[in-house]
């Protein structure tokens, strides 16, 4: 019983093995099989033309048809020849669509000699090739695509590091060798002469003794039998045996009538054939020994089976116990590097001591003559200027050294003369005077610097040199939003860039993306360049350096939408900032499956805010303060620059929550104390001179230079490497909030806006209508109010302005307005 219980298992098993046998399943998965060699053939091929462009991700394979590709396979082809040639082997993948087609001929019946040598290979040549472009991707300077693809490239860059680039070539070269000589037999055979001449008789004798051994086999049928054996892998020689097993069977049954019908049928089903002269004799326990051997050899192939389907297991990304790495994707990406900035001649502190003396001898002098005495003087030279330290004898009123600021400035015969009455934490004060030959401070310099270079802060910016000749180095995160001031020509753009490239020369792409607004349209616009790496954009915006004003609202109001997900996030993380999130994700204690992600910082730059002001106002500094007041903590920050800071721009709401500011030179006491809360921006000499006030200290210091050259440079070289699809902020503004200062389908060619027909209804159902009522009941600017009480006397919904007095609602029901709406 049990054995006829094991023969029904082993039935089954070899059903499904055999499956492949139907010609119906066998032919359907060969015609298959050529259609994906043909489909990722022509994928891989189109792809080597159009990677910069095509590079999607799987959830963009379903995602709307507005997202359009170039590959000839579609969103599919481009997925997965982005998958295969740059995530995985290169274009060794190609050996991928020989190993497939080489099964579909398998499948078609096609002889293919030395099957199984062929896929060892193939697999073997898939790596060696990857590993080999990797090498070649890893020395190349300057490469745009990876020829051994992401995987390559880890794998050589551990190797290198490991052994040497060196090392890495030599093994390459002797598994290069290996491969063709376990590839190729005609090379073992060649270097086998070469090795061992004598070797060759022995080969001969032993040819002749295997054909001796073959004529012996042919005679013998148990011999021929066991040879088949030993050498049956193959589908194909097991049923060649079988064909022969069933001849045997045949032959005895007339030898021998008198075996049972049973019998012969188990005779059939036996593998290993014993000898002739013994079947006569044969037992039904020898039978059913013989049988279980079938059975166990079947279960060998069930169990053989049974692998290769963990083998295929898809285990995606790496193991839960690593860490997360948000520069993977990007994992090949070169930072800058600083032979991209000029280096001047006229660099560093050059100050004569004879001007140092002169200009001692004269504060001395002037104090002097107003009766007060110094104890002690002393000169701490920068680049621009030099701050010279006195201590005054006792009983001296600070007040009275402080008024005689414009005497000072007289005397010396220079601009810019500032003093500092007490210098905090000194016990002195301090005369800022400017020197006759300034010198450069280049942003190579900053850059340089040990104190940049070592900097251990989430956004570090090297602005540029102290009075002491120092680095100031800040971090933005901390800020947490930065206020820029200056007069036109001051050096204020040039303060921007140094901010830009500060950050570009130390955060990868994945951990910082730029929101960059520039009414002016020329001052940002290098930065295109830098879309595929470092600009963030909404879903709907076309240009990636905002320069349209209404877009730059749109941009703002998607801005606080992102902000909104990110607190959500944080809150689902029960994390308090964007550092612990970031810390919890990296240590996979978040799941992606639930919403969770990496999350860059985003700093914001608004260039020319007075601009906006103008033709926005509220419209615009609304969503800046709200973005302000509580985006520290999700990693949003802002720098907002003007070149007039006056009341009207800058205003109590914006300078509440900008604590950090940046003067430039400004023509006014009232500009600086706009922007500082106190003097001194009015007494600087320009040229990149600026206070930076944080925390309540303010520092002079001289802003590092950087060249439109040099930032062409920069750019140029970001751009050169391959990068990913820009960071999109995630989700729209909604309807309510979407279109500040649009429209949306009006009878004049153009768009109403999307609150029209909310505040027709309200309008009409109320019988009363004011652009002041429009704006506290849908809390919405000046302008866009008055905005739509014209769209609505255009309507004739309400009667024209009449001065003071109020708007007649032409409307009287709900259902007339409908008619309108409708019409």
């Amino acid at each position: 019983m049990a054995a006829k219980s094991q023969k029904k298992i082993t039935s089954k098993k070899n059903k499904k093995i055999n499956i492949l046998q139907d010609p119906r399943y066998r032919v359907s998965l060969a015609f298959f099989l050529a259609f994906v060699v043909v489909y990722f053939l022509i994928s891989f091929t189109s792809y080597l033309f159009t990677w910069k462009t095509d590079n999607i991700e799987w959830i963009d394979v379903f995602s709307s048809s507005d997202l359009l590709v170039n590959n000839i396979g579609g969103k599919l082809g481009a997925f997965l020849a982005h998958t295969f040639i740059y995530d995985w082997f290169g274009i060794a993948s190609f050996i991928i669509v020989g190993i497939i087609g080489i099964f579909a001929l398998r499948l078609f019946k096609i002889n293919i000699p030395n099957f199984s040598k062929i896929i060892k290979v193939s697999i073997v040549a898939l790596f060696w090739l990857s590993l080999f472009f990797g090498l070649i991707d890893l020395l190349a300077v300057n490469k745009n695509f990876l020829f051994g693809g992401l995987q390559g490239l880890a794998m050589t860059k551990w190797l290198s590091a490991f052994m040497g680039t060196l090392g890495v070539s030599f093994l390459l070269l002797l598994s290069l060798i290996g491969i063709f000589i376990y590839g190729i037999p005609s090379v073992w055979s060649y270097l086998e002469q070469l090795i061992k001449p004598k070797a060759i008789e022995e080969d001969v004798m032993i040819e002749e003794e295997t054909e001796d051994e073959n004529k012996l086999s042919e005679e013998d049928p148990v011999l021929q039998d066991e040879q088949e054996i030993v050498v049956d892998f193959s589908e194909e020689e097991h049923e060649e045996i079988a064909d022969d097993n069933q001849q045997q069977g045949q032959l005895s049954d007339e030898e021998d009538d008198e075996l049972p019908e049973e019998q012969e049928e188990e005779d059939k089903e036996i593998i290993s054939a014993t000898d002739n002269e013994d079947e006569d004799t044969m037992t039904e326990q020898d039978a059913q020994d013989d049988e279980k051997q079938k059975e166990e050899f079947d279960d060998v192939d069930f169990e053989v089976e049974v692998a290769e389907e963990e083998e295929t297991s898809e285990i995606i990304g790496p193991m839960p116990s690593e860490k997360y790495d948000p520069t993977l994707d990007l994992s090949f990406y070169k930072y800058p590097t600083l032979d991209m900035l000029k280096k001047y001649d006229n660099e560093g502190v050059d100050v004569q001591k004879d001007e140092l003396e002169a200009n001692k001898n004269k504060i001395e002098q002037t104090l002097l003559n107003y009766g007060i005495k110094i104890d002690k003087i002393s000169a701490i030279v920068g680049p621009t200027i030099t701050l010279y330290e006195i201590v005054p004898v006792a009983g001296v009123r600070i007040s009275k050294i402080k008024n005689l600021e414009d005497d000072i400035a007289l005397s010396l015969a220079a601009l810019g003369i500032r003093i500092i009455a007490p210098i905090p934490g000194r016990g002195t004060i301090g005369i800022e005077v400017p020197n006759a030959k300034p010198q450069i401070v280049s942003m190579h310099s900053v850059i340089a610097s040990k104190k940049f270079q070592e900097a251990e802060m989430a956004l570090p910016v090297a602005i540029g040199k102290t009075i002491s000749n120092e680095t100031l180095v800040f971090d933005l995160a901390k800020m947490p939003h930065l206020l820029v001031a200056g007069a036109t020509g001051q050096g204020k753009s040039v303060g921007l860039n140094a901010i830009i490239t500060s950050l570009l020369f130390k955060k990868h792409p994945s951990q910082l993306k730029f929101v960059l607004i520039d009414p002016k349209k020329v001052e940002f616009s290098l930065y295109n360049k830098l879309q595929n790496h470092f600009i963030a954009i909404p879903e709907d915006a076309d240009d990636f350096v905002i320069t349209d004003v209404n877009k730059a609202v749109h941009t703002l109001l998607s801005l606080g939408r992102e902000m909104d997900i990110r607190y959500d996030l944080l809150k689902k993380a029960f994390a308090r900032n964007i550092v612990e999130y970031n810390e919890k994700f990296i240590d996979r204690k978040l799941n992606p499956q639930k919403g969770h992600r990496y999350l860059p910082y985003i700093v914001v730059i608004i260039d020319e805010f007075a601009d906006l002001i103008m033709q926005v106002g509220k419209e615009v500094e609304m969503p800046v303060a709200r973005i302000a007041q509580l985006a520290r903590a999700v990693g949003i920050h802002m720098i907002v620059a003007t070149q007039r800071p006056s009341t009207n721009v800058i205003t109590g709401i914006i300078k509440a929550n900008f604590p950090a500011r940046i003067a430039f030179r400004v023509p006014s006491i009232v500009d600086s104390r706009t922007i500082l809360d106190q003097t001194g921006a009015n007494q600087l000499i320009g040229k990149g001179d600026l206070l930076i006030a944080e925390n309540g200290n303010v520092k002079r210091v001289q802003c590092a230079f950087v060249d439109t050259p040099e930032v062409e440079r920069l750019v140029d070289y970001i751009y050169e490497q391959q990068g990913i699809s820009p960071f999109l902020l995630p989700l729209p503004e909604d309807d309510k909030t979407s279109s500040v200062g649009g429209f949306g389908d009006g009878d004049d060619g153009y768009e109403r806006d999307a609150l029209f027909e909310d505040v027709a209804r309200y309008v009409v159902e109320n019988q009363h209508g004011s652009t002041s009522m429009i704006q506290r009941r849908f809390r919405i600017g000046y302008n866009r109010a008055g905005r739509i009480m014209d769209e609505l006397e255009e309507a004739g919904i309400v009667s024209a302005s009449d001065g003071s007095k109020a708007r007649k609602v032409l409307v009287q029901d709900m259902a007339t307005l409908e008619q309108i709406l409708k019409a």
